[in-house]
């Protein structure tokens, strides 16, 4: 899956959650520097093409925590 056709929002993203882990909606507008709405929309494009997940928050049953999404194990024959 390439990531070419994601805007450069995504991008930014894709690249915070694939070095820090999982985070929330607040957590990753602090660390981009982008508007929440335009993280909004990053996310919902990255969420499309099946490259994060969204997980329950236990501490914060209000938020959502993001999180990169390893692909799956390649199955040898």
């Amino acid at each position: 899956m390439t990531t070419d056709n994601l805007p450069p929002s995504s991008q930014v993203i894709l690249q915070i959650l694939y070095g820090g882990g999982a985070m929330t909606h607040k957590q990753l507008v602090e660390k981009s520097h982008l508007a929440p709405r335009t993280v909004r929309y990053a996310l919902k494009k990255l969420k499309e093409n099946h490259l994060i997940v969204e997980k329950f928050n236990f501490r914060d049953a209000r938020q959502i925590i993001y999180q990169y999404k390893s692909s799956p194990p390649m199955a040898t024959a």
